[in-house]
């Protein structure tokens, strides 16, 4: 009886190979979560678990996957980093609340408004001053978990919201807009946003520039790229789970 091909375990002298192969992978990754971990966490504290993370790639990589070893091996490092940031317990509960609290507030607004909120009216409705509330989008954008890599769902290997825009497999960006709902739902969320919002996004995570680079191009301070991008991720965040659980996040509006 044939069951197929069987797939043999990874050598040793072939996880060196890919570990030295894609060494290059730690420090690209290095640079691009640095603006989505917590401040008081260094490079070198990113580089070192995204490097445990690419070494465990490679102990647990099977060819019989069917997937890149780059595209496992990033997912590997990237959630090193976030559980070495979580054992160091920088994600504070308080910054959790106030994060909370914005979502909600904006969640709230969504669905009285059918639009996503202006910054204004969500500073009114957590009755905070506009300076305030843009400082308060600067504090929770250093938990780190304000991003496209943060999952959907209450489980830590959930599918993210990058995950539906960004699969290194694909041929063409059309293509996986034509084989993903959650996708087309997503570009339709990312549409709605403020002119701002949709460049910080499309500038961060399509032209994979920095915080420092968008606010050259942007001609903004690199507080108010981070402020914009807090505030950008969560009001896609909570448009997306409405849409998912039959909300009323697909209704369009004048701008």
């Amino acid at each position: 009886m044939n069951f197929g091909p069987v797939y043999a375990p990874v050598r040793a002298d072939e996880k060196d190979r890919l570990i030295k192969s894609h060494l290059h992978m730690v420090s690209f990754l290095t640079e691009r979560m640095v603006s989505q971990v917590p401040a008081f966490m260094t490079r070198e504290d990113i580089a070192s678990a995204a490097m445990v993370g690419l070494v465990d790639a490679a102990n647990r990589f099977k060819p019989s996957m069917g997937v890149l070893f780059k595209t496992f091996a990033e997912k590997r490092m990237r959630g090193a980093v976030l559980d070495e940031v979580r054992r160091m317990d920088w994600f504070s509960r308080s910054l959790r609340q106030k994060q909370s609290r914005v979502c909600q507030a904006i969640e709230d607004l969504e669905r009285r408004l059918g639009r996503p909120p202006e910054e204004e009216e969500v500073a009114s409705s957590l009755e905070m001053t506009l300076d305030d509330y843009r400082q308060l989008l600067g504090e929770v954008s250093y938990l780190g978990c304000v991003s496209l890599h943060e999952t959907l769902e209450d489980s830590p290997d959930g599918p993210t919201m990058l995950d539906n825009i960004e699969d290194q497999d694909s041929p063409s960006a059309m293509e996986m807009l034509e084989n993903s709902e959650l996708t087309q739902e997503l570009a339709r969320q990312i549409d709605r946003l403020t002119e701002k919002e949709r460049l910080v996004v499309s500038l961060y995570y399509y032209e994979e520039l920095s915080q420092k680079e968008i606010a050259e191009v942007l001609e903004l301070s690199e507080g108010r790229v981070s402020q914009l991008h807090s505030q950008a991720l969560m009001k896609l965040k909570t448009s997306i789970k409405r849409s998912q659980t039959g909300g009323t996040g697909r209704s369009s509006t004048a701008r």
